[in-house]
């Protein structure tokens, strides 16, 4: 039920900045006479009310004969009071008290009493009136506004206004109630469980500051006002609820959580068996039954944004709605007489352009033929609503708060005061604590040896990332400016003398023992002339302000003359496609340098073409297999950050590149280019335009550097968090099922971002990537904790679940698992296979959840289905109930935490919304999902696991011969050789954990274990290498590999596949 429009305002729309609480006035607009369409259910349409400034919202008494409504028609309120009306007589008296404001009344059947909702025993009530008075006799105007004054609250009285009695007396706004048929009960929408704000979050506290609405619930309660309970816990306003004319269910309206968008639902009274009737992509609201049961009339803003009609939509929602009105304003707020005959609604079809109340009388008989002829609805083509799903997925049907749990979750995981949850960052660690506490509040038995929610993290060790060694990183650039040549600039051998060691892979080693002072670093702060006599001058350029040791670099010391190659690019293809910054120029033995990014003038699909190889680590790798001996690079004066140095960033790779590697500022830049005379602005600008004439590689002539670099890795400590649901009958051979989704993020956006220029640096918040994974974990375990205490007390169900039907005993424990480093490498859960918590062989399967929360036309994703014969059936049977439109496949080597899983033997299952065009950007964030989606998800994978902790016997795993097809899969490689990395070790080069059955490499006899060093002629230091390699070979040609087995050489050949 809803307060009356208003002229000027249009309800809900939160996007125009309408912050509004009663019900849609529309814009002003010429009147409109109805139009002949109309004739079809309607016939001798009329005015009722005329009197007062406005009128609406009016329900019919049970015999027909009286019509109780709201209005402003008293000279000292301006706002609404409720009035009663003889429909015989047309005598009108008023019901409320006259003081405050009012809305909603209701007559209650077989009895002289009525309901209304009413601000008048606020003390500041005439005060209010007196105000608005005032400002309306100044000749102002403001668009109205109804605040949900948390004063209202629900009161019963007779016709007559006597014997008035308060029913509800929570702190926030009760209204919005009717009556069921046999008058035992109200229904009604609070806004109680926003108070007291104290215990609202800082971002609840904003919604209720700018939408108070957001926070409406459904509540039920005795007519007397005691036993009341809520029956509804979903983001976004649930409100305006009715009775069916049988009394066994509700019918109301839900928001969308941004207040867009609603659609019409109905619940049993105890508030399950929710089942949505419309899909309307508008702002559908008002429901009321027609007395047959047969469907609903509502209103909606379908064919116009402030153009509300009335529409019909069948009982179960079968059919698509079918439209009743077709005038130009405002038609809502409709309801029937008792016998079905009659129609009465609030329209501002007059004249003065304001809402008043209408009569018509209904043809049920048109109304019942238009439905059975209006298409059948998308809804009814896919599935049951996901909402009555969501009951029957389990034996256990919880009240409908997984929706809100979800968000909750993700509102806390997703804040920027987590700053991204980069695996490692106090962030992650506040992350993890919130996991093992929930955990905890659960009932989950912790697997750790420590104490407390301590008990429940499982610590590993990784790369954080690198960092310089003070006073050990060194630049020189010694220009010649005669024959003479330099004398007393240090040699290679006296620089190699200033270290006693290199620093070891792990950072261990000596420093410089010969290093400047702090005073001789302030004296010379950037470039000084030193060491050099007049034929020569030699300029020390600082760290940090003129040059960056690249992450990747390799420590160590190098000195050579300098080679300019433009951007650096090597890409392959013919005239207009490849890219070879290399072309006619020997870098052997030289320091190459390039540009940043890619040409800057190109169009755009020329731009994707040459980005996928315009990596720094890739350019790096170029230069390196060409003999250059260092590649520096330089943000040009054409190009984004312009001469800015590149930060040393987490890289969590295990291995350098094999090549001392930099960024240098534009004063370097500058300082390279001078003796050849030529401008580097002028050289980037003719390689922007790729002019095929310009010659933009070319040796720096008089000029050569000396570098020193020595950087060491950052070694942290994260966490995985694990929770154990034993099974009934805990043995030392139990098997267990594992539930599992990655917590971290990407921080700021340091590795692996995907932000764009005026994105870059911001808080990556992850919402879709992870937080959604997380959260449907966190509610599953929510869910099967109950299931599980409910089970091993006898089947009595929980005060919060309702009892179908029993499962069968829980034979199987269940792990739940949140991982961290993730987006680092699959570091977290690739640790726990190796230190198992429970024999791997006692594994039944591994279910992940990555990137769930943005389900799309009702289409999941999931993948992996090919590593166990009983998926197919499993997951058919579990989705008829939730209706799930699903894509299948069979691919388990997949670039989430499953591949960890699979190589050991256990069947996996991942879970996939799909890609979009937040990820790994700073937009994906809590708004963007859908909540409703993943409240689905939770359904779908409850009952999957259930089945299985239940099973006779486990799921058999299959080992997948061949990659098949990734329409879901964010892996981009294209050719296919089936290795699988293990991206844990900490060695140069790539160890191997697997290979995939039937592949090419398992054809070539490579096996787990083996460390990839070469392939194709090019060394392999690391992942990124290898990568780079194997986008470069062609399909069906031989490749030569080497690998180390067992501490020794080995070369094989393989021949690489195309990706189906």
């Amino acid at each position: 039920m809803l307060p009356l429009p208003e002229e000027n305002d249009m309800r809900f729309i939160k996007w125009i900045g309408v912050l509004c609480a009663l019900c849609l006035a529309v814009s002003a607009t010429d009147a409109a006479e109805p139009v002949l369409d109309e004739s079809q259910f309607l016939g001798n349409t009329r005015q009722l009310t005329y009197s007062g400034k406005r009128a609406g919202e009016g329900y019919f008494s049970e015999n027909g004969t009286a019509l109780i409504f709201q209005s402003e028609r008293e000279p000292d309120n301006p706002f609404y009071q409720i009035y009663l009306m003889d429909l015989k007589s047309g005598d009108t008296h008023r019901v409320s008290t006259g003081v405050g404001k009012t809305t909603c009344a209701f007559f209650r059947p077989g009895t002289d009493e009525v309901l209304y909702a009413s601000t008048h025993h606020d003390r500041f009530a005439t005060a209010k009136q007196a105000e608005e008075l005032e400002f309306r006799a100044s000749g102002k105007e403001r668009r109205y506004s109804w605040d949900y004054d948390k004063a209202m609250d629900i009161f019963s009285a007779h016709r007559d206004g006597s014997n008035l009695r308060q029913l509800t007396d929570a702190p926030g706004y009760d209204a919005e109630a009717s009556y069921s048929p046999d008058g035992t009960r109200i229904v009604f929408c609070s806004l109680r469980d926003a108070y007291p704000k104290s215990k609202l979050a800082p971002q609840e506290l904003k919604l209720l500051e700018m939408d108070a609405a957001y926070f409406g619930e459904i509540y039920i309660m005795n007519a007397d006002g005691s036993n009341q309970q809520r029956l509804t816990d979903r983001p976004g306003y649930d409100g305006g609820p009715f009775f069916t004319p049988d009394g066994q269910h509700i019918v109301w309206r839900h928001f969308t959580p941004d207040g867009s968008k609603a659609d019409i639902y109905t619940m049993r009274t105890d508030g399950s068996r929710v089942k949505r009737l419309t899909d309307f992509d508008s702002m559908s609201w008002a429901p009321y039954f027609h007395p047959s049961g047969a469907y609903v009339i509502f209103a909606s803003n379908k064919f116009g944004f402030s153009n509300f009609e009335l529409f019909l939509v069948d009982a179960a929602g079968r059919h698509e709605p079918v439209r009743v009105t077709h005038t130009d304003g405002f038609d809502g707020l409709p309801v029937f007489s008792p016998d079905g005959n009659t129609l009465c609604w609030t329209s501002n079809r007059n004249s003065q352009d304001v809402s008043q109340l209408y009569l018509a009388e209904w043809n049920h008989q048109a109304a019942i033929a238009a439905i059975a002829a209006a298409p059948e609805s998308r809804r009814a083509k896919g599935s049951d609503s996901d909402d009555t799903a969501r009951d029957k997925a389990s034996p256990y049907g919880l009240k409908n708060d997984t929706e809100s749990s979800i968000r909750k979750h993700i509102e806390f995981l997703a804040d920027d005061a987590l700053e991204g949850r980069m695996t490692g960052s106090e962030g992650a660690k506040q992350a993890a604590d919130y996991i093992a506490e929930r955990f905890a509040q659960l009932g989950l038995k912790p697997v750790g040896a420590s104490s407390g929610s301590d008990a429940y993290f499982q610590e590993f060790e990784f790369t954080a990332g690198r960092k310089l060694i003070p006073n050990e990183n060194r630049f020189w650039l010694i220009r010649e400016t005669g024959d003479a040549r330099l004398e007393s600039a240090p040699t290679e051998d006296e620089e190699d003398a200033r270290l006693e060691s290199a620093p070891t892979e792990d950072g261990e080693g000596s420093r410089l023992e010969s290093a400047p002072t702090e005073d001789e670093q302030a004296a010379v702060p950037n470039a000084h002339a030193g060491y050099g006599h007049k034929s020569a001058e030699t300029l020390e350029f600082g760290v940090e302000t003129d040059f960056m040791p690249l992450s990747f670099s390799r420590n160590g010391v190098v000195e050579g003359e300098v080679v300019f190659v433009g951007y650096g690019l090597t890409v392959p293809g013919e005239m207009g496609v490849g890219y070879d910054s290399y072309a006619g120029i020997d870098v052997t033995d030289k320091i190459v340098v390039a540009l940043r990014y890619v040409p800057e003038a190109v169009e755009p699909e020329r731009r994707q073409q040459l980005n996928r190889y315009a990596g720094h680590r890739y350019k790096a790798m170029q230069a390196r297999e060409r003999g250059a001996k260092a590649f520096l690079v330089v943000a040009g004066p054409n190009s984004p950050n312009a001469g800015k140095l590149i930060p040393l960033d987490v890289d969590n790779s295990l291995a350098d590149s094999g090549i001392i590697a930099a960024s240098i500022s534009d004063t370097v830049a500058n300082a390279l280019f001078a003796p050849s005379g030529k401008q580097l602005k002028a050289v980037q600008s003719g390689l922007d335009v790729e002019n095929p004439h310009f010659v933009g590689q070319f040796a720096l002539p008089n000029v050569t550097i000396k570098i020193t670099v020595s950087i060491e890795k950052v070694k942290k400590t994260a966490r995985n968090v694990i929770g154990l649901l034993p099974p009934e009958n805990p043995s030392p051979d139990a098997e267990y099922i594992v539930i599992g989704a990655h917590y971290d993020g990407l921080g700021y956006g340091e590795t692996g971002s995907l932000a764009r220029k005026d994105e870059e640096g911001q808080i990556h918040n992850g919402a879709d990537d992870n937080a959604s994974g997380t959260a449907v974990v966190l509610e599953l375990a929510a869910r099967l904790s109950k299931m599980h205490e409910a089970h091993s007390v006898g089947g009595l169900p929980g005060p919060d679940i309702e009892r179908h039907s029993g499962p069968e005993p829980i034979k199987r424990g269940i792990l739940f698992a949140l991982w961290s480093g993730e987006e680092i490498g699959i570091i977290g859960s690739s640790h726990f296979v190796e230190n198992p918590v429970v024999p791997l062989e006692q594994l039944v399967a591994y279910l992940n959840f990555d990137m769930v929360g943005r389900l799309e036309n009702n289409s999941l994703i999931l993948q992996g289905v090919g590593s166990s014969s009983a998926w197919p059936a499993l997951i058919e049977r579990q989705n008829v109930p939730v209706g799930f439109n699903l894509t299948l496949q069979a691919d388990p080597y997949l670039p989430t935490d499953v591949t960890a899983f699979y190589p050991k033997k256990v069947p996996v299952l991942n879970f996939f919304t799909g890609g979009h065009e937040d990820y790994h950007r700073p937009t994906d964030d809590v708004e963007t999902l859908n909540y409703e989606g993943m409240a689905q998800v939770v359904a779908l994978g409850d009952g999957l696991v259930l089945e299985m902790a239940t099973a006779a016997e486990r799921p058999e795993y299959v080992e997948v011969e061949r990659h098949q097809t990734g329409g879901g899969s964010r892996d981009t490689l294209r050719a296919y050789l089936g290795t699988i990395p293990d991206y844990s070790t900490d060695i140069a080069g790539v160890k191997l954990s697997g290979v995939r059955a039937g592949g090419p490499a398992d054809k070539a006899g490579l096996r787990g274990g083996d460390v990839i060093v070469e392939f194709g002629g090019q060394q392999i230091a690391n992942i990124y290498d290898y990568t780079f390699a194997l986008d470069a070979v062609k399909i069906g040609e031989p490749v030569e590999v080497v690998v180390l087995r067992v501490g020794k050489r080995v070369t094989l050949t393989v021949i690489p596949e195309a990706r189906n």
